[in-house]
């Protein structure tokens, strides 16, 4: 079989299969890469495009089995590998004398990083470049499963060209899981979920609005209340209930001040108070 005649990988219904059948596709010689690559350069031939990533999808299987430790699909690792060398081959340059396998591997490993770092965790665990760098090394680099010590934080960071407290925060992310705020009753546990711990005790915008409302309800029937006073009685009211911290008026001062015994002021009190809560339950 040449070059020119690469197959078409009709549709495999397991992976097995498709490993099989991309590792019997020949690779391409330094001539024949040369050639597809400036035909799709200069004419944007797209048969030399498929050649091209035909022949080079042994390629990404190869380089998707070393990230299986992730607990990803290998299958979706392969995919996306493949759209890896799809951009590479969309990019390559056959007159740079570098061949595609060594330009495609890292379109390859970059798609994988970014699948990697979207599916593995619900909350993203690698944002930074330094982050990026020791999510995919730190593993490899740990000499036991157990927590680093100082000096290998420091061989690390060493080696990776990374702040220590970036390589500690890592260790700690890989370390921890995802845990469900809300377990569903199939997960088989009864106890209560992290979202039973996050409720909120401030009031909620329905609360407040009410509170509000009732609050400017209460101000307005007080101050209607108050309108519904005689004079004597609104002085009374607002010098022994309403004035400020300290400033109150006894029965003896109002009754010195109206010229009255301290008795009648109390009468007058207990009446404007009892016409005063009958204004306010007309309003509520």
């Amino acid at each position: 079989m040449t070059a020119a005649t690469l197959p078409v990988l009709s549709p495999i219904s397991s992976l097995e299969g498709y490993v099989q059948a991309v590792n019997a596709v020949p690779l391409l010689s330094v001539e024949r890469e040369v050639e597809l690559g400036r035909r799709l350069r200069d004419t944007e031939d797209l048969s030399a495009a498929r050649d091209l990533v035909l022949s080079h999808l042994r390629l990404v299987v190869a380089v998707a089995r070393n990230y299986m430790g992730y607990g990803l699909p290998q299958a979706d690792l392969i995919q996306e590998g493949n759209v890896g060398l799809m951009k590479a081959v969309r990019r390559f340059d056959p007159e740079r004398g570098v061949r595609l396998a060594s330009f495609a591997i890292h379109w390859i490993k970059a798609e994988i990083h970014e699948y990697i770092l979207r599916n593995w965790r619900l909350v993203k665990v690698a944002t930074t470049k330094a982050q990026r760098k020791l999510f995919f090394n730190l593993r490899s680099l740990k000499t036991s499963s157990a927590t680093l010590n100082p000096t290998e934080v420091a061989t690390i960071a060493k080696t990776l060209d990374v702040k220590e407290s970036d390589v500690v925060e890592m260790e700690k992310r890989l370390q921890g899981h995802d845990i469900a705020i809300d377990p569903s009753p199939e997960d088989g546990d009864d106890r209560p979920g992290p979202i039973a711990f996050l409720a909120d005790a401030a009031e909620g915008p329905a609360e407040i609005a009410e509170r509000r409302q009732a609050e400017s309800l209460e101000t307005e029937g007080l101050a209607r209340a108050l309108a519904s006073l005689d004079e004597r009685s609104r002085r009374i009211v607002q010098a022994r209930w309403l004035a400020a911290e300290g400033e109150s008026k006894t029965l003896h001062d109002l009754a010195d001040e109206f010229g009255v015994s301290a008795e009648r002021i109390r009468q007058i009190e207990a009446k404007a108070l009892q016409k005063m809560k009958g204004s306010l339950a007309a309003l509520r």
